[in-house]
């Protein structure tokens, strides 16, 4: 039996969420005006109770959290409430106030989510459950439920939810789950990224996750375990793309250096690997999905630069080092290797059927903690760190190329642009 790595959807519900709930998830900014981060702030408002937005200056670095949405960050601004907003939201879906089956695709760009997605240890289907659509289900809360917001200033904002879940085999998860999600200053940046941002306008938050088994029972490899996953929405663009540095070397060292081959095998004119990092064309228009297991990767999970907004967005969690094995797998078939998982994915949308509609029109980065193996009160953790950058392009090429390995000319080379 094949064993495959993580998604963060599964195919068949790409394909049939797609096609029935299209109306109410598009959402597709493509065809409408940029909003500023202060319309999208006005939006949330809205349409949520619970809008936190981290960042005293309304001319400097602010980010956009909601605890109706699990604590999740929905979108930043280097610039303000007139400036760019990063993340992708679903408007139509937001504004419908209204939930669907299977999962609530409201956008944003970072988000709190748990492992496995299939096979015998999912939390995403039933024992007995078909691998499909009409049985997989998203639980509700880390979809639709709130989380608790504990406390917030202008830098942070710290929320908690107890959960129960049931996996496929029937062990059951008692977990609190705890997030905090944090503004980084400009020394802050520095000191994560190891090189000084000065003369660009930046924005950056760390998000701390923690899950806590508060169960009677250890968390055992023999019935399943989970994993933290953290998956960011972004805006596409025709000339955007992905970049992934990672370790080079043989095959038969370091495994597969990506797996591309999720929803059929990426087009080469979609995904380029060289020597130590892969690009992969993140314009919204072709359903397409990549994976890097641990073997592979640095701390810093990727990137991507987008010429039309002239953003520079960085990537960064906790790596716990290249020798680190045991990442879930999320594929929907029972498995023979259900801990042979991805630690980075990226996803590209785009119609899940000739002629038809994308779920909404928007690329993601992820990343995944180990599986987490936890005895009755110990807790497991996964951080993450996410950095939007504008600016002289001069100043923007050599971070570029200090952290990703590769300057703008390069990137937008690859696939023409």
């Amino acid at each position: 039996m094949q064993s495959r790595t993580p998604s963060s959807f599964g195919l068949a519900a790409r394909l049939v969420v797609g096609a029935v709930m299209a109306a109410g998830l598009a959402g597709c900014q493509s065809g409408s005006p940029e909003r500023s981060f202060g319309a999208d702030v006005m939006f949330l408002q809205r349409h949520t109770e619970s809008t936190v937005v981290l960042g005293a200056d309304a001319t400097g670095p602010r980010v956009a959290v909601v605890a109706d949405y699990q604590g999740r960050v929905m979108t930043s601004s280097a610039k303000g409430d007139e400036g760019t907003s990063y993340g992708y939201l679903n408007y139509d879906h937001i504004g419908s106030g209204k939930l669907v089956a299977h999962i609530n695709v409201f956008g944003g760009e970072e988000r709190f989510w748990l492992g496995p997605e299939g096979g015998q240890f999912s939390l995403f289907f039933k024992g007995g459950d078909e691998f499909t659509l009409e049985d997989w289900q998203t639980p509700a809360a880390i979809d639709s439920e709130p989380f608790e917001l504990v406390s917030h200033d202008s830098t942070r904002a710290v929320y908690r939810r107890e959960v129960s879940l049931q996996n496929y085999s029937g062990a059951r998860f008692d977990m609190r789950i705890e997030r905090e999600v944090v503004l980084l200053d400009e020394q802050g940046i520095a000191s994560a990224l190891g090189t000084a941002v000065g003369g660009l306008s930046a924005v950056a938050y760390e998000t701390r996750n923690r899950v806590t088994n508060t169960g009677e029972n250890a968390w055992r490899r023999e019935t399943g375990l989970v994993s933290i996953w953290l998956l960011g929405m972004f805006k596409p663009g025709p000339e955007t793309t992905v970049v992934i540095p990672f370790r080079a070397g043989s095959e038969a060292e370091l495994g597969k250096a990506v797996n591309d081959e999720y929803f059929g095998k990426v087009p080469a004119e979609r995904l380029v690997v060289r020597d130590g990092v892969l690009f992969f064309h993140a314009d919204g228009q072709y359903r397409s999905k990549i994976g890097l297991g641990p073997r592979r990767l640095t701390e810093i999970a990727g990137g991507s630069w987008d010429p039309g907004r002239g953003v520079l967005t960085i990537v960064q969690y906790s790596f716990p080092g290249a020798g680190q094995t045991g990442y879930v797998n999320s594929m929907w078939a029972l498995q023979d290797e259900p801990y042979a998982g991805d630690t980075v994915n990226s996803y590209n949308d785009g119609p899940t059927t000739p002629g038809g509609k994308a779920l909404g029109g928007f690329y993601e980065i992820e990343t995944s903690s180990p599986a987490l193996a936890l005895r009755p009160g110990q807790t497991g953790s996964h951080t993450s760190r996410t950095f939007h950058f504008e600016g002289d392009r001069a100043s923007l090429d050599q971070l570029a190329r200090r952290v990703l390995g590769v300057g703008l000319d390069e990137i937008e080379a690859v696939f023409g642009g």
